[in-house]
């Protein structure tokens, strides 16, 4: 896996931050977040689609909406 850097939280000091990458191989997107603990958030989340065990929830905050376009290959000032 090859990953691309798109960018960090632009609203955070730059350490253990969320960030956002492309795997230059597929195209997909891979994402550093909060890992989600709350029950209740996970319970509403499983109820649409079960979580399996290889799998965790992630929380990016929407001021890294830019980011996520830019890494799904729109521009960041569509967003």
């Amino acid at each position: 896996m090859t990953l691309r850097f798109i960018g960090i939280d632009p609203g955070t000091d730059g350490n253990n931050c969320p960030s956002v990458w492309v795997d230059e191989k597929d195209g997909s997107i891979v994402i550093q977040g909060w890992e989600v603990m709350d029950h209740a958030d996970l319970a509403q989340v499983a109820a649409r689609s079960p979580i399996p065990d290889n799998e965790k929830i992630v929380r990016v905050p929407r001021r890294m909406a830019k980011l996520l376009m830019e890494a799904c290959g729109g521009a960041a000032d569509d967003v």
